[in-house]
């Protein structure tokens, strides 16, 4: 689809410079846009590229217009601002309502009207998929499950049970939700399986990556606020919370019990032992292993960047040798006491 710049400075509240009439198809990078295109500068690292773009015109902050060869959209979020564009200039595939014939849907499972059920899906027993949803090929949504109205569950997406989504969620390829979380009690005969009888509670808005397992309350619930983002390959064991607007990014891992405030942020990888809170907006760095309650927000680090091998061993064989430069600094300060 085309559209003008006037009807984009209008729908997404941004100044204008430029000739209002000027129709755009696309969006695309500075570097690789064309005359039908939009583009967007966010950060001053691609400065340089604003002044060679070919874009019909760019998204930026104020600060920025007058550095800009070509039509200007203002605003102060540029980055947010390029995605809504992109957006409506790409929208997802329309719903094509219906039950596909080699689809399953359980006699008492209730599925609206207008909700699409591609191939192969299967929605069991007292199941409901409600208004305006996608349920892809292969999917599976679980005994007592609910899929909120305007939610898009791609291929091969699971919900083992008791999982409640709220509306307009979007699940990636492979993800399982409401699996048993690990419960397991040691006797002198080995494991007993703990039964996990709690639910998944999943807000509106939310998006979850592919390949992400999200297990159920042991007894109370596991619970994911609205407009969470999650990225591929996250576990969220069972009974944690995760506040509103909060992103985790790929392979980061939370043991259960774990709490986690508002709008925090992990990097790749972050690891979260269970049973400890996180306050509201937090930030932690790749890597990074929480341990402990955090009270205060900001941003913490405590993994290694990786740095050149020799460095690396010599800072390993001088942390080796830490005890004994521990026991003669306390002899020394003994012997000048």
């Amino acid at each position: 689809m085309a559209i003008s710049l006037g009807e984009l400075a209008s729908a997404f509240d941004c100044e204008l410079r430029g000739d209002a009439d000027i129709r755009v198809s696309e969006v695309a990078s500075l570097g690789n846009a064309s005359p039908a295109a939009v583009s967007f500068l966010s950060s001053n690292a691609f400065k340089q590229q604003l002044a060679e773009t070919k874009a019909a015109a760019v998204v930026l902050r104020a600060a920025d217009a007058d550095d800009c060869p070509t039509a200007c959209l203002i605003n102060d979020n540029p980055y947010a601002c390029y995605a809504r564009i992109a957006d409506k200039l790409y929208p997802q595939p329309a719903i094509e309502a219906g039950v596909h014939d080699r689809a399953f849907v359980a006699p008492s499972a209730k599925v609206a009207s207008s909700a699409q059920v591609a191939a192969l899906a299967t929605i069991c027993d007292d199941a409901v998929v409600e208004d305006n949803c996608y349920v892809g090929p292969g999917c599976v949504i679980g005994s007592g499950c609910q899929v909120g109205a305007g939610s898009r569950l791609l291929a091969n997406v699971t919900l083992v049970r008791n999982v409640l989504l709220g509306k307009r969620a979007l699940i990636h390829p492979g993800s399982v939700i409401g699996s048993d979380g690990f419960g397991n009690a040691m006797t002198p005969q080995g494991w007993v399986k703990v039964p996990q009888l709690g639910r998944v509670i999943i807000g509106d808005d939310v998006e979850i990556g592919a390949n992400c397992a999200i297990d159920l309350g042991a007894l109370d619930d596991t619970i994911i606020e609205s407009g969470v983002r999650l990225d591929n390959l996250v576990h969220i064991a069972h009974n944690c919370k995760i506040g509103e607007h909060t992103a985790l990014a790929g392979q980061v891992g939370l043991a259960g019990s774990a709490v986690i405030g508002k709008r925090c942020m992990f990097a790749g990888q972050v690891g979260m032992t269970g049973h400890i809170e996180l306050c509201d907006d937090v930030i932690v760095s790749g890597k990074g292993m929480i341990t402990k309650s955090i009270t205060e927000p900001g941003f913490y680090a405590n993994g290694f960047p990786a740095e050149p091998n020799k460095e690396w061993n010599q800072k390993v064989a001088r942390f080796r040798r830490l005890g004994n430069l521990m026991e003669r600094v306390s002899k020394l300060e003994k012997d000048k006491s």
